[in-house]
Formats: structure tokens, sequence, C-alpha cells
């Protein structure tokens, strides 16, 4: 089986179309290291000419920084050749370089990230966002981070009330006045998705390391949920932080942190099933996902021309079926997951 990383995929029911490989812009934020602005900016030509359709970005990437970078190179190109997501839930200030925190990213621009999910936060940070990117449409806003891996049990509840009760109010006002074309949550976790899915209506989820090769939890109740009522997956970290690239090598990460023994086990077992197969485990890892319907796109990050290349050249690699019933036959993989045929 082959993929082709420029074929498309809908949002929910919405109308727009992504391809099945998109650009994530966390690293173009600095993320683990300071990039060259010309490398930075030659990253999303690249993704431009190969003819990825989906470029996803965020205000708390590099603290401006990625929605610069992507606005500096997408507004010279015809508006409907791309769809374009960002963020809302943080907006962000001036400050003294020194007094700011930088959180993951090692560079960016010196401004603090206010985290404020209300009704005028949102309009305040998406006016933000189109003045960054000198673009004048956004298709699709997620609201960023409403979730217990990065506000804590307690602060998530009351984040969630109030994102529920602003951001999703303004975000839904804005569809509705066609200022945008769809809805988005974008998180690390799938019980926030299922919480929003309940009490809002959400064209995509994007979904951050939590369906993946490694991962197969969201086959319990949110793809099912999903397929109910027409919500698309964009899989961001499709990697896993790493170590689905890299593979169980020393120093792999998962999470953004050193890979656990028993990740490192796992890994290395589905590992040996693709050697068995000659294919990269990153191949599998970027293809397994779209074997559900629901998953609408992958979206990888990149910090070179090359790094976009080589996801793009992994799409394409053959990945023969009996690779995932052996890793079904093996226990790596539920036998309910869907995969690519």
């Amino acid at each position: 089986m082959i993929i082709d990383p420029l074929a498309t995929r809908e949002i929910g029911t919405t109308g727009l179309r992504v391809s099945q490989l998109g650009l994530g812009g966390a690293p173009l934020g600095d993320f683990s290291s300071r990039l060259v602005e010309e490398e930075a900016l030659a990253t999303v030509e690249a993704a431009c000419q190969i003819g990825l359709k989906l470029f996803d970005t965020s205000p708390l990437y590099g603290h401006g920084l990625s929605e610069h970078r992507f606005g500096h190179v997408l507004r010279s190109k015809e508006r409907n050749s791309f769809v374009l997501s960002t963020k809302v839930g943080r907006w962000l200030r001036p400050r003294p370089p020194g007094e700011i925190d930088r959180g993951w990213f090692v560079g960016g621009l010196n401004f603090e990230p206010v985290v404020d999910y209300s009704y005028d936060a949102t309009m305040r940070s998406l006016e933000q966002s189109f003045q960054r990117l000198g673009l004048n449409t956004i298709d699709i806003l997620h609201i960023h981070d409403v979730d217990v891996w990065t506000h804590g049990p307690e602060s998530y509840e009351r984040h969630f009330r109030v994102a529920v009760d602003g951001a999703y109010r303004a975000l839904e006002e804005l569809r509705r006045a066609g200022v945008i074309r769809a809805i988005g949550l974008g998180v690390n976790e799938i019980e926030p998705c299922l919480r929003f899915a309940r009490d809002c209506d959400i064209d995509c989820f994007l979904l951050a390391g939590r369906y993946t090769l490694l991962e197969h939890a969201a086959l319990d109740e949110l793809l099912p949920l999903c397929e109910r009522r027409n919500i698309s997956i964009l899989l961001g970290g499709p990697y896993n932080s790493g170590i689905l690239a890299t593979g169980a090598v020393a120093g792999a990460t998962y999470n953004y942190k050193s890979a656990p023994p028993e990740i490192m086990e796992r890994v290395s077992g589905i590992e040996a099933v693709c050697r068995r197969h000659r294919v990269p485990i990153a191949a599998a890892a970027l293809q397994f996902p779209l074997g559900h319907p629901c998953v609408a796109s992958m979206i990888p990050g990149a910090i070179s021309a090359e790094q976009v290349e080589r996801n793009a050249g992994l799409m394409r690699t053959e990945v023969p079926p009996d690779l995932w019933a052996e890793l079904k036959r093996e226990g790596l993989m539920p036998d309910a997951a869907r995969v690519p045929a």
C-alpha cells in the first residue's frame, strides 16, 4: 500500500479539504533549537512546493515567531492553495527578554503568553494572529491546550468551563459569520475531546500523540464518537515526539522526555516487525493512523526543507498489509485498529 501525501480528505462536513500530510509549526517557533531565519522560511516554502495543503501554527509557538514565519511565506501564495489553522487560548503581551518564561521554546519573540479562554481574549488573540500572519483569513481555529497535561487537574476544570462559555461561543459566532470555516480543539489528551464533543459543535480535533503506531486508546471512545458525529482528527506528534522516528535508540524521546523502559521495549518490538518487512518505522508511523476514515491529516513538524521532503517520501513508502497483520499477531496493535488499505 502506497499513500499519496497530497490526496485530500474533508474536515468534518465543512467542505474544507486538507492534504493527508501537512506541516506542523511548533518547531518553526524555535522549539528545540534556534533556527536560521532563511532555513525556517525555506521549510515552509518546501511544503508549498511539494503541494501540502495544511499548515498549522499557534501564537504559543515561539511566542508569535511561528505565525510570523508561516505568514511571511504563505501570504505570497494563492489563498485557495492552502488551509491555515492557528489557535486561541493565549494572547501575547510584550515583555523584557529576561522576564519571559519560554517554556519548551529555546528561542522566539519577546512576548509573554497570557492564558485566557474568555470571549474577549479569544477575539483579541485572533486579531493578533491576523496581524502576525499578514493574512485576512484563517480557515481553522483550535482552542488550544484545554487539558490536564498543560494546566493540572484543578486549573483544567476552571479553564474548561471558561473555554466552553467564552472561547467556543466566540468561535461559533465567527464560524456563523464566515470569518472562519471550522472550529477545532488542539490538545494532548483524549478526555477533553470527549467533553467538548458532548458540549459543543466541533468540526475537528488536533490530537497530539494520542493515536499513533504506539498508542491506540482513541479506538475505545473517541474515534467511534468522531465517526458518529462527523468530526475529523488532525494528528499532531505522529512520532510521539521522536521515538517513532528514531526508533528505540539511546536518548530517544517520548512525550518530550526520555522514553521510559516499557516504551523502549514496545517500540523495539514494533521496530523488529518493521525490519522484517524492510519498512522504516517512521514510514509505518506516518501511515498507520490514516487507516481510520476520521483521520484527515498527519501534521508532523519540520525544521528544514529536507525534513519536509523526507516526510513526504516516508508517506509514499510501500507498506505491505502483512506488516499490519504481524503487529496485530504480536499484540503490538489492537485487532480493532483500522489500517491503510
